[in-house]
């Protein structure tokens, strides 16, 4: 991690690389900000997506959650955290049809009475077009040894 006057940035090698100057997250006052995130693999490619023969792909919201939810928990779990420290996520979905079975993944990882609070929003588009989903989430910091 590199310090600097917005905090301490998280830049993992085994994620994929962001496709602009930005960390996966950033630490700053005892808050872990993690970075929109989507189902993009290390290698370019995409989790929840099939590219057919003829060019047409088909894409899969429920492969696309999870893999959005297991990113961010790698991120999380890179600084000693965890999925339950998580206080807020932003959920952009490109077509809220999808909201259901987005809701369908989102609720195996967490529940009403200890999960984060919550914001869904439909956007036009995003980075790319086989995305369906992307999560931005705020989580607290474990306590390290220096400031107990």
């Amino acid at each position: 991690m590199s310090e600097s006057h917005n905090g301490a940035a998280i830049i993992l090698k085994d994620r994929a690389p962001a496709l602009a100057h930005y960390p996966h997250g950033r630490i700053a006052n005892g808050m872990i900000y993690v970075s929109g995130i989507s189902s993009r693999r290390l290698d370019g490619t995409y989790e929840g997506v099939k590219e057919n023969a003829d060019g047409t792909l088909e894409l899969d919201i429920k492969a696309q959650t999870k893999a959005v939810i297991e990113n961010i928990k790698v991120i999380l779990e890179s600084q000693g955290a965890s999925l339950k420290n998580i206080v807020d996520m932003t959920v952009f979905l490109t077509d809220m049809k999808d909201y259901g079975a987005m809701n369908q993944v989102y609720n195996t990882y967490f529940d009403a009475a200890t999960g984060p609070s919550r914001t869904c929003v439909g956007v036009l588009t995003l980075p790319s077009p086989k995305l369906l989903i992307e999560i931005k989430a705020i989580a607290l910091a474990p306590p390290t040894a220096a400031d107990k």
